[in-house]
């Protein structure tokens, strides 16, 4: 198991009084651009729930600490890494990450499978930290000194990294954290 699946068990009892919350607006603003209605959505490496209890996501994360904390806000789990998501292909109407995709082991597997289990019409949203920016360099700096075998992107990057795994970027927002949609094209409409 990696530090940063043991380090976020141990976090857990304590992650959501010193997390701050997650921006809501950005969030919604990412899932508005799907084409299709969104009844199926998962958090991926949604750990206690902070943004899947705001949208009504099942909360998929590796941690079984942050897991807890999500079924005490009564919500659905899943226990599965982002590199061997449980779900069928085409199965899920919307997929978020928040704040988590730097600590996602291979990144590019990731982004393969969120892909795979999307329907067509459906939408990923990445909320993500940009290295590029000052306060993205001290982030990058801060994680590797706690021991977290974190890698960060730039937008670009980012917006490269999905637009590679077949899904048409919808860019949201930029700066220090930035929000980058995708979404799997309808075929043959």
């Amino acid at each position: 198991m990696r530090w940063d699946v043991r380090a976020f068990d141990l976090f857990a009892p304590l992650y959501d009084l010193v997390m701050p919350s997650a921006n809501e607006d950005a969030v919604r603003k990412g899932l508005f651009v799907a084409d299709r209605e969104l009844s199926r959505v998962l958090e991926i490496g949604g750990g206690s729930g902070r943004v899947a209890s705001t949208v009504g996501a099942t909360v998929v994360d590796p941690a079984a600490g942050m897991l807890r904390r999500a079924r005490r806000r009564e919500l659905e789990t899943v226990r599965a890494s982002a590199t061997d998501l449980p779900h069928p292909d085409d199965s899920v109407d919307a997929i978020l990450v928040v704040d988590a995709f730097h600590h996602f082991p291979k990144q590019w597997r990731c982004l393969e499978e969120m892909a795979r289990v999307l329907a067509p019409g459906g939408i990923l949203v990445v909320r993500e930290f940009d290295r590029d920016t000052r306060l993205g360099r001290g982030l990058v700096a801060a994680e590797k000194l706690v021991g977290f075998d974190s890698t960060f992107y730039t937008t670009t990057e980012l917006e490269a990294a999905i637009e590679a795994v077949g899904l048409d970027v919808r860019p949201i927002d930029y700066g220090f954290e930035m929000t980058i949609a995708g979404v799997k094209p309808v075929t043959g409409a």
